[in-house]
């Protein structure tokens, strides 16, 4: 089992960087995936709970089903597929305030489809993880 741990602190407040994040159609705007879009809302409506989301262009894709949404604070989900060759990718996100901002602890965890190649998407997969927490950053909450 692979397991990545990415962390960020965002000048914002919680609900903000909450209601940024889980905007999950806005990921194409700023989230460096390419393309965002909801396959089918959730509950609270549209984000929440039972909400799957497709990041990325097609035939490259992952599908990701949303576990439990607790605004402003947790929020899980699972791959459903798509995307690297992985499986039972299991993730978490925390917010917590700290300081003027936020911090935003992404935790995932899942196997590698291909014996071997785990820390190679483990490197990959932390590697997305920082570019969107950055993109969020940047686009939503720029510093002064």
């Amino acid at each position: 089992m692979e397991r990545i741990e990415v962390s960020r602190l965002i000048l914002g407040s919680p609900q903000a960087v909450w209601d940024a994040y889980t905007d999950h159609r806005g990921w194409a705007e700023w989230g460096g995936v390419g393309w965002a879009r909801l396959e089918r809302e959730g509950v609270p409506a549209p984000n929440g709970v039972g909400c799957v989301r497709v990041l990325g262009p097609p035939g490259f894709a992952a599908r990701e089903e949303i576990l439990s949404f607790d605004a402003p604070k947790r929020m899980t989900y699972r791959v459903l597929g798509g995307g690297l060759p992985i499986r039972k990718h299991l993730g978490e996100v925390t917010l917590e305030p700290e300081g003027e901002g936020t911090r935003i602890l992404w935790r995932c965890e899942f196997e590698s489809k291909v014996p071997g190649l785990g820390p190679i998407f483990r490197f990959f997969v932390a590697r997305l993880f920082r570019g969107v927490l950055d993109g969020l950053a940047e686009a939503r909450f720029p510093e002064p």
